[in-house]
């Protein structure tokens, strides 16, 4: 993408034909060979458009109707809705891009959003992680940290951070960017497991003797944490397995088939955070029940 003058290269009294050596602009940057992985993952995000945003604007209005009585991590996960519904607006605009305008702008607005969903994603997710590791384990300081000013100085960090990485990855230019990106992935993916784990494992001791007797509050926060250990490995495990043997691709498979791929199964959370937040709720507002009932039950076969 980033071209010099050919004019001011090249002497004076030389003729040579200019429009025949300029490279024009694609939006496969450089991958017009290998397209497979990046219509694997576009693929993907037509999943976003079409179940992932409705589904994401539901949980940002159930959010705003139970304001009065909100959780703790209402604000993390009202953000993570929101910019999930932000990434997946912009999948049509990268089609037509692809086929139709072929512009470069609109492919920067579209590498940008992709710097959204690559850092929001992990960090509010590790932000909702550490909000419940808190307040299981060490109740007494979960209640003196109550105050909803620590949640918005903690979002206006991620929020700087997301938009800091995601106008740098518009630029590019930025040698060894990727592995900034891999760290990212693989330290949140770290803190994720472990926090969720020892959740886990101090909701389990809990449990008294019989196999059903936990309390049911500590029950449902055994479940949804559960459920979001299952979300970070189904996600992010891909991403922590491929991206750090980068050195052992060569360039063309790593960036054309490796990253392609494991940015799909990151960008798919799109659409399955909001239906796992939708499918623990007893009652869903604005859908008739029958429709979530069946819906649930999809949801628990699969």
């Amino acid at each position: 993408l980033n071209s010099t003058s050919i004019s001011a290269q090249v002497p004076r009294n030389t003729t040579v034909n200019v429009n025949a050596t300029v490279k024009h602009f694609s939006v496969f940057d450089g991958c017009e060979r290998y397209f497979e992985g990046v219509l694997f993952d576009l693929t993907l995000q037509i999943v976003n458009v079409i179940v992932g945003i409705p589904a994401n604007l539901l949980v940002i209005a159930i959010l705003i109707r139970n304001r009065k009585d909100p959780s703790t991590s209402d604000l993390f996960l009202g953000c993570l809705a929101f910019m999930d519904a932000y990434f997946g607006t912009m999948t049509p605009l990268n089609f037509l891009n692809l086929y139709i305008w072929h512009s470069k702008e609109v492919w920067l607005a579209v590498k940008f959003s992709f710097g959204v969903k690559d850092t929001s994603g992990p960090l509010f997710l590790s932000c909702i992680c550490l909000d419940r590791f808190v307040a299981v384990l060490f109740p007494i300081t979960f209640g003196q940290l109550k105050p909803i000013k620590y949640r918005l100085s903690l979002t206006l960090l991620v929020l700087c951070l997301t938009f800091a990485y995601s106008a740098a990855k518009m630029v590019g230019g930025f040698p060894n960017f990727e592995k900034v990106f891999t760290g990212e992935v693989l330290a949140t993916f770290t803190w994720m497991v472990v926090c969720n784990a020892s959740i886990l494992w101090v909701l389990k001791k809990s449990r008294g003797v019989g196999k059903d007797d936990m309390h049911p509050m500590k029950k449902k926060a055994f479940n949804m944490v559960l459920s979001i250990l299952r979300i970070i490995v189904f996600n992010y495990l891909p991403l922590v397995a491929l991206f750090p043997f980068e050195d052992h691709y060569t360039h063309d498979v790593f960036r054309c088939y490796v990253q392609p791929v494991g940015f799909a199964f990151l960008n798919i959370s799109s659409t399955i955070q909001p239906l796992v937040y939708l499918s623990r709720l007893e009652k869903v507002p604005f859908l008739p029940g029958v429709c979530i009932k069946k819906f649930t039950s999809c949801i628990t076969t699969e």
